[in-house]
């Protein structure tokens, strides 16, 4: 759970820190181009005062200085109307258009356009016939350009923030797989051991008691300590699958179940008529199965019913496990496959996420609470895919 803790933090702080850059980044943006738009203003302003003298120039009128201002602006797109509305002429304006016509159409909509926005100064050239032009400009290149950069660089910070956590989550579930897969064999290696012992002491116990009622019932158990070993021992393997029958695993994890729990817990099979053959990793499977029972068991106190049921669908096998315990409360259904996660005052929460890693990583099928109802219970489904 610390480690859970910490991988939180992380991401908090990533998040905070991208969203610090990225306010920072839009304040300072928008600072620079609301400064560049007064700059481009003032601009402008002198290429229209520009305009305003050499329209009203003559030949004694030195234009030099005039021309150099007018034909100085090569970045911002402008447009100059006369006072009725008409196009008298356009600088560093990108037009499209079939004829002459509507050439002139179009760059009258962009200067409309330029108006409507508040980009235009009125220059007056005589009052008393009450002629003037009107000179409209739209934003340069680099200004848009500029406008855009914080969208762009906040698009990099989230995908830099989105590749950070991914990795963090990669290498927390690489360290995870590596303790599981560890602690599984060592358990295997460690198990080996005493149930060579027991199975050599069964065989004396056999030849020297053969009429003992109670030994078949030790080479089960003793049989059922070597199918929990080679469990663990596949753990972190590539298990082979193999053509079983699912009705048959089922019903063994029943009867299993059954024997070693409480009379007052009903254990309860609804297995269809025909064989289901699915590929699968039968001692894997089994413990997948048995792990819903045990969970459902505690969750019940000891007393109510198990149901399993298996089922064929067009696209899938089935399998579902429901119990009359205490259910799950919603916001946890996802949460109870995380390591960890019990509620158990005695329990390490592995058996689920054990579960999970053999039916999604080993089986390429799904397993998720299907329903779950506080004071109710809870339905597990498994679904395995059709080779």
């Amino acid at each position: 759970m610390q480690w859970t803790d910490r991988i939180r933090q992380v991401k908090f702080l990533l998040v905070c820190a991208a969203l610090v850059i990225c306010a920072a980044s839009l304040s300072w943006t928008h600072y620079l181009v609301a400064d560049l738009a007064r700059e481009e203003r003032g601009r402008m302003e002198v290429w229209a005062e520009a305009m305003r003298a050499f329209d009203l120039a003559d030949d004694q009128t030195d234009l030099s200085l005039v021309l150099k201002v007018i034909n100085g602006n090569n970045t911002i797109p402008v447009i100059v109307l006369d006072e009725h509305g008409q196009v008298q002429t356009y600088r560093n304006l990108e037009v499209r258009a079939r004829d002459a016509a509507d050439v002139d159409q179009v760059v009258l909509q962009k200067a409309l356009a330029m108006k409507a926005g508040g980009r235009s100064i009125r220059i007056e050239l005589d009052e008393d016939e009450g002629t003037f032009m009107e000179v409209c400009y739209d934003e340069s290149i680099m200004l848009k350009r500029l406008a855009r950069y914080p969208f762009i660089q906040l698009g990099v910070v989230l995908v830099f923030v989105v590749v950070a956590i991914f990795a963090l989550l990669s290498s927390k579930r690489a360290e995870q797989n590596k303790v599981w897969v560890g602690l599984s064999k060592e358990t295997a290696h460690q198990l080996g051991t005493p149930i060579s012992s027991l199975m050599a002491w069964t065989q004396v116990l056999r030849e020297t008691y053969p009429d003992d009622e109670l030994l078949p019932e030790m080479d089960k158990d003793v049989r059922r300590l070597q199918r929990i070993a080679e469990r663990f021992s596949k753990i972190g393997s590539s298990p082979e699958p193999k053509p079983e029958n699912l009705n048959d695993v089922i019903a063994q994890v029943a009867e299993y179940i059954g024997r070693r729990t409480s009379n007052r817990v009903k254990i309860t099979t609804n297995l269809p008529s025909q064989p289901l053959i699915v590929q699968l990793s039968a001692p894997l499977f089994e413990w997948v199965v048995e792990n819903l029972c045990k969970n459902g068991v505690d969750a019940m106190n000891g007393q109510g019913s198990i149901t399993i049921t298996a089922m064929e669908e067009p696209a899938r096998y089935v399998v579902e496990v429901t119990d009359t315990g205490k259910g799950i409360p919603k916001g946890q259904w996802s949460s109870v496959f995380q390591p960890g996660y019990t509620t158990k005052q005695r329990g390490w929460g592995l058996g689920l996420s054990l579960a999970k890693r053999i039916v999604e990583e080993y089986h390429h099928g799904r397993i998720f609470v299907k329903s779950s109802e506080v004071g109710q219970g809870t339905t597990f489904r498994i679904e395995l895919k059709k080779s």
